[in-house]
């Protein structure tokens, strides 16, 4: 069945949400989101958007901190535009009833500014810890304030639809048409066909084996592009968040920056101190070199974690700074005013994804990006906290405004689209070769592309990843699809890209700390890593 729109928004996060709200007042718009439309990474995000908002902080301030943090690879162009544009999109949000958190001596309006590693001043909003939710919760109910917007949950895309693929064209610029989409709960594949199509979709810490992400991030809009043949960015670039909590029943809980923001200090199991070792912020530094000071520590003593401890402040303070992780932490026993919490590293955000410009627009016509999905130039080789937030509100916003100059002059494509086709597809009764494989991916990135790496070890996870990449495809073309098969093909396709972008860059830099090339080479390496399915590989350099 096809269902046609203007707009084509695959996801439902703070990026998805804030364009389809916007378009919506330029024509109808779909938003597909593959589980709840409230699950997202957005949801899970604790710790706040960072803007200038205060008389004593500046947008030069912001600039050099996200800057620096970048490993010398951001684009400054395009940092100066998010920062500068941020306080505009902030009060947009306000105005769409999002609520963050107020003391009465905050900055201006009253709003309580944390303060996050890499920062030099408090500038981070929240909403408690729990200002991913409270974002969706407001955009959410927003959006179902629009007549325009139809959303449709437990429906997973499955390939984007371009024109080159229909027609065998060569050469000439690709435009994506729609979507093929799985209904999960009717077991059918629509095709969905826009004038504009919005990718959306987050992150990709699912490929590896411990991670903050929720279960929905397997980077399916990454894997999607880069099928379709679009330009993917930097995606050797992972960062892992320095403090995940370490129990055998917390799954993906993350400990937020903001709390070494407020005091808390990293130490070993024997109660010492580790961090001064590796930088003058101390645990305040950036998190790349947090979370590889960590990982060192632990490689060197063997224990499986280091305690972040807060314990010098007390039980109010906590209670009302964190009232989420303070009672999350007390269910698994744990009571920061009087119990360091045990940590270990774990993938958090993707600084790489589908190359784009200025207005969120791709190498495909008709394709934008926006969000974590994105590779835009403010993350360079490392992203600054809070920073993922704001760089989704003012994309979210550039892409809406180049969308509605063109919408009056895009007609709709005059070539037909199949319908979805399974090709003989059957059943399969043997899913354990989907969990398999996918444990296999997971641990296999782990182990060989995860904080540290080397030559060695990206060789060997790419002939595994190949391997299983094969066999993936091979059950893909024989079996009829189910959520976990889609998921599984993507997370394989997504590790393939990561190993790729590693072996290119022959430097460490911000999130990539390769053993064989320990140095940072400003000569030959402050230039992005791109791959692209038509051409294999190709070093794009900044201009």
């Amino acid at each position: 069945m096809e269902k046609e729109y203007d707009f084509l928004v695959l996801g439902s996060g703070i990026a998805g949400l804030c364009f389809a709200i916007k378009a919506s007042d330029l024509g109808s718009v779909a938003v597909v989101t593959k589980k709840d439309k409230v699950e997202s990474n957005t949801n899970y995000a604790q710790g706040g958007i960072a803007a200038v908002t205060d008389d004593a902080d500046s947008f030069e301030s912001h600039i050099n901190d996200t800057l620096k943090s970048g490993a010398g690879l951001c684009r400054e162009d395009v940092v100066r535009f998010v920062v500068t544009e941020g306080p505009e999109r902030i009060k947009e949000l306000i105005e769409w009833g999002v609520h963050f958190t107020k003391t009465k001596d905050g900055g201006p309006d009253g709003y309580d500014l944390g303060r996050e590693g890499g920062h030099s001043r408090r500038r981070v909003l929240h909403a408690e810890d729990l200002t991913g939710r409270e974002i969706e919760r407001a955009l959410i109910e927003k959006a179902a304030s629009k007549k325009n917007i139809t959303i449709y949950e437990n429906f997973f895309s499955v390939d984007l639809i371009c024109r080159s693929k229909l027609t065998g064209e060569k050469g000439a610029k690709d435009r994506c048409l729609g979507a093929y989409v799985y209904d999960a709960d009717k077991n059918v594949v629509h095709t969905f066909r826009a004038k504009f199509i919005m990718l959306a979709t987050g992150g990709s810490g699912k490929v590896y084996l411990i991670t903050t992400n929720p279960d929905i991030a397997t980077g399916d809009g990454i894997a999607m592009a880069y099928r379709a043949g679009a330009e993917i960015a930097n995606m050797g670039f992972i960062q892992f968040h320095p403090t995940c909590l370490y129990h055998p029943d917390a799954k993906s809980f993350l400990i937020s920056e903001a709390v070494r923001g407020e005091g808390a200090v990293l130490k070993l199991r024997d109660g010492s101190t580790f961090m001064e070792k590796y930088h003058s912020m101390g645990a305040l530094a950036p998190r790349d070199v947090v979370a590889k000071a960590i990982d060192t520590e632990l490689k060197k003593s063997g224990d499986e974690y280091v305690l972040l401890d807060i314990r010098h402040m007390n039980r109010e303070f906590l209670v009302k700074r964190f009232p989420y992780i303070y009672n999350r932490c007390l269910e698994f026993g744990i009571d920061m005013a009087v119990d360091p919490i045990p940590v270990v590293p774990a993938a958090h955000y993707q600084c790489g994804g589908v190359l784009v410009n200025h207005f969120g627009e791709t190498s495909i016509d008709g394709l934008f990006a926006c969000g974590e999905v994105t590779c835009t130039g403010l993350h360079g080789a490392n992203r600054l906290a809070s920073n993922s937030l704001l760089e989704a509100l003012v994309f979210a916003h550039r892409a809406f405004k180049k969308a509605g100059e063109l919408l009056p002059v895009v007609e709709k494509d005059s070539i037909s689209i199949p319908p979805w086709d399974p090709k003989g597809a059957t059943e399969s009764d043997e899913s354990i070769v989907v969990s398999h494989n996918w444990d296999e991916i997971r641990m296999c990135m782990w182990n060989y592309v995860g904080i540290v790496r080397s030559d060695k070890r990206l060789e060997r996870a790419k002939r595994r990843i190949d391997m299983i990449t094969r066999e993936i495809e091979e059950y893909y073309r024989n079996f009829t699809i189910t959520t976990n098969l889609l998921e599984l093909r993507n997370i394989a396709t997504v590790a393939g890209v990561i190993i790729e972008c590693s072996r290119l860059r022959k430097e460490s830099r911000g999130l990539h700390y390769n053993l064989d090339y320990p140095e940072r080479d400003d000569v030959n390496w402050v230039k992005d890593t791109v791959v692209k399915k038509d051409w294999g590989k190709w070093e794009l350099n900044h201009e």
